[in-house]
């Protein structure tokens, strides 16, 4: 009798540049597994981000917010009767750490950060500061695979492809202005004051977000008067955004989710560093990158790992001592 190859399960059901840095482990897992099923568990809403993604074999999809405790039995359920063979459980909190420990699968792998992590076969440290994510994420895989950097990859769609190329008729820029965390975001004027100094250098400049950044956005786009600054927040797709930016001249964005879509894309891409620091480990991982931060030292920075809702010190000069001549440098 032939055995089945081994199946596994990756879990991140936190927010969406961590399911992007997670698909790192695809890569990884199908290089040196290409028979294995792999199936990949995300919270309600990041789904799409794995839309037709070659080396996935199913994506649960755990709705978090409504009947939280009913559909956490409902996902334990239907894991326990897939029988993976691995649960590679990247989120570090007690939800994610319950579906582990009772999913019934021989070797549960998951970091020690993890409330349930005394249930799992092996539990490994989730050190913050000088490794970046991505490697951090691998140490989980790394007995079953090897210790290269393996970096995570979207996969858009030919219709996605098509669906964004009305706007890449002639040379353009993308630019995310937005973060769920305001100390994470550049202010609206420094901007402004980027796409003034950009004017007619490119044909087009596209403003990218979530539908609730389109006042954001808006107001950016007004504040330039000009009429090739075009707001496109809310009206793309995940994938739609992630094959506009690979293939934008740069990509402007803050220490959020474009970034990480960036380097999925291998795109080039210039991320700026306002309240947090690259030495978190979530700089980005495209061949031509570059990173933006304060040159002044501020005894404040970084205020925190995720940021805040606004500066704890009241000044925010993490984000307005940054130049606009920093933000021009890696144009050619």
């Amino acid at each position: 009798m032939i055995a089945r190859p081994p199946s596994f399960l990756i879990i991140q059901t936190a927010f969406i540049g961590d399911v992007i840095l997670a698909t790192a482990l695809i890569e990884k897992i199908h290089y040196h597994y290409p028979d294995s099923p792999i199936d990949f568990l995300v919270r309600k809403g990041n789904e799409e981000l794995l839309q037709g993604h070659p080396y996935l074999r199913t994506v649960l999809v755990w709705n978090k917010k409504q009947s939280k405790i009913k559909n956490l039995f409902r996902m334990i359920f239907q894991i326990r009767k897939n029988k993976y063979h691995y649960i590679v459980n990247v989120h570090r909190f007690a939800s994610s750490g319950i579906i582990t420990a009772f999913s019934g699968a021989p070797v549960k792998l998951g970091f020690a950060k993890n409330p349930l992590s005394f249930l799992f076969t092996k539990k490994f440290i989730h050190p913050i500061g000088s490794t970046h994510e991505v490697i951090r994420n691998q140490t989980l895989i790394e007995e079953l695979t090897d210790r290269e950097l393996t970096k995570p990859r979207l996969y858009p769609s030919a219709q996605h492809y098509e669906s964004v190329s009305q706007y890449k008729k002639g040379s353009y820029i993308c630019l995310a202005p937005t973060s769920v965390w305001f100390t994470k975001q550049l202010p609206s004027e420094k901007w402004i004051d980027l796409l003034v100094s950009l004017k007619g250098r490119f044909k087009n400049y596209y403003l990218l977000g979530a539908p609730n950044d389109q006042a954001t956005c808006e107001s950016i786009r007004q504040a330039t008067a000009d009429e090739h600054v075009i707001n496109l927040s809310g009206k793309l797709s995940f994938l739609e955004s992630a094959a506009l930016m690979k293939d934008a001249e740069m990509n402007f964005v803050n220490d959020s989710a474009p970034l990480h879509i960036a380097s999925a894309m291998n795109a080039p891409v210039t991320s700026v560093f306002c309240s947090t620091v690259p030495a978190f480990g979530f700089t980005p991982l495209s061949d031509r990158s570059y990173i933006i931060e304060t040159n002044e030292k501020l005894d404040c920075r970084p205020c925190g790992l995720h940021g805040f809702r606004q500066c704890p010190k009241g000044h925010f000069k993490c984000a307005y001592t940054i130049e606009n001549t920093q933000l021009l440098q890696p144009l050619p």
